[in-house]
């Protein structure tokens, strides 16, 4: 991530390598290795080298937030993913402006297999779309009997009557055949 530019990560480039601020840890700073199905955490703590192993379905999550404005930087959107310990959860975007924010957030849950969660402002997750297992789900769109294309297209096809089995082929059995012969 440069510092000149908003922070991100490319969710069609794992796995990926980066370093995350981790305030608990020695120096600060925490390695992060992502894959599609886990992420591996490295750190130390008061000396001790650890290295923490967790498979991707462990997470809640990919959340998207606004974070507020400090005074070191601006208000942000941060797209999340997020961990019930707070200490595990990772930052996979964070903007200033909107602009590309929603499509990373579904692009990351997309490519980790993890649902999509919005924070409220009182910090509760909710899936901003029903969903029946890993399917989001929408009430049934009615169907429409005549189209658009309804000039363009013949309407014989739907007028059709349906077919019948009393036109089966005759089967000639048991009869000398005539056939043409030098």
């Amino acid at each position: 991530m440069g510092s000149s530019r908003a922070e991100r990560l490319d969710p069609f480039a794992l796995p990926l390598r980066f370093v995350d601020a981790d305030f608990a840890a020695d120096g600060q700073v925490r390695h992060v290795e992502l894959h599609r199905e886990h992420v591996v955490l490295r750190r130390a703590l008061s000396g001790i080298k650890m290295a923490v192993n967790l498979p991707v379905a462990a997470y809640l999550g990919v959340v998207i937030r606004m974070e507020p404005a400090t005074s070191a930087s601006a208000p942000a959107i941060a797209v999340v993913l997020q961990h019930k310990d707070p200490a595990l959860s990772l930052t996979l975007c964070r903007a200033c402006e909107s602009s590309d924010v929603v499509a990373d957030w579904r692009a990351w849950g997309r490519t980790l297999g993890v649902p999509l969660l919005v924070a409220q402002s009182d910090g509760c997750l909710r899936e901003p779309f029903a969903r029946l297992g890993g399917v989001c789900t929408a009430a049934p769109i009615a169907r429409r009997r005549r189209s658009s294309l309804r000039g363009r297209r013949a309407s014989i096809p739907l007028r059709r009557g349906r077919g019948s089995l009393s036109r089966v082929a005759r089967i000639h059995a048991g009869e000398r055949e005539i056939i043409a012969r030098n």
